[in-house]
């Protein structure tokens, strides 16, 4: 008899337990119409808006560290290259996810994002478009690659300097000099290709404070350096 009474108790609290749980969901606010109603287009990473409110999630600030020894840059004047330089302002990136596995990088103080055109050739857009995508993903050496969505050698192209047998992807490239390779004469596993995402440190953090909060000082991090200053660098 207790025994019955027990699944009896149960069986009650299992269907007040449902009930609950439908009033949950009814409350999410239905779309309006002419809206979409899938759930992930109201919330992002970051739990603010939609998943691709600009862009995309929460962006991640980061420094592209290349397997050559060189930090990954993005310049106002639109140039792409390479610096050894530890704590530079144009270092400092933003990653943010567009699509699953494709990000969108931008360098935090030029405001400018990467990009690669149909020649290969790496730069730096003012405004986001196709050729700012990047496919990301982790080599088996613990380095992450990224290739450009959009241009690719495709066999038996209409180019016959870039016939190939096989599809091939363009990479993000930085040689040895500091200099973008061209994404046609990159390969996935070359070391100018592998990038290991750093996270910032306490002086990086300080650039970033104090770009946001001194318009002074952030110019004075943003005016080009002088002639004697490059050649000190060697830059």
């Amino acid at each position: 008899m207790v025994i019955i009474w027990i699944l009896l108790l149960l069986s009650l609290l299992r269907e007040s337990w449902s009930q609950g749980l439908a009033a949950e969901v009814l409350k999410v606010p239905s779309c309006a119409k002419g809206q979409a109603c899938d759930l992930r287009l109201r919330r992002d990473a970051g739990g603010r808006g939609g998943v691709y409110e600009h862009l995309g999630g929460a962006p991640r600030l980061r420094k592209l560290y290349c397997a050559t020894k060189y930090h990954l840059q993005i310049h106002p004047n639109g140039k792409i290259n390479g610096s050894l330089e530890k704590n530079s302002v144009f270092s400092i990136l933003e990653i943010t996810a567009v699509d699953v596995g494709v990000v969108a990088i931008k360098g935090l103080f030029s405001g400018s994002y990467l990009a690669m055109n149909k020649r290969g050739r790496l730069y730096a857009s003012e405004t986001y478009n196709a050729e700012c995508e990047f496919v990301e993903r982790i080599h088996e050496l613990g380095y992450n690659t990224y290739a450009s969505r959009l241009h690719r050698t495709v066999p038996n192209g209409a180019n016959p300097k870039r016939k190939a047998s096989a599809e091939r992807l363009w990479y993000v490239s930085i040689n040895g000099k500091g200099r973008p390779r061209r994404g046609f004469k990159t390969r996935r596993t070359q070391k100018s290709s592998l990038f290991l995402p750093r996270v910032l440190d306490n002086k990086d953090h300080e650039m970033v404070r104090v770009f946001h909060t001194n318009v002074k000082s952030r110019e004075s991090l943003l005016k080009p350096p002088s002639k004697n200053q490059r050649r000190r660098r060697g830059h």
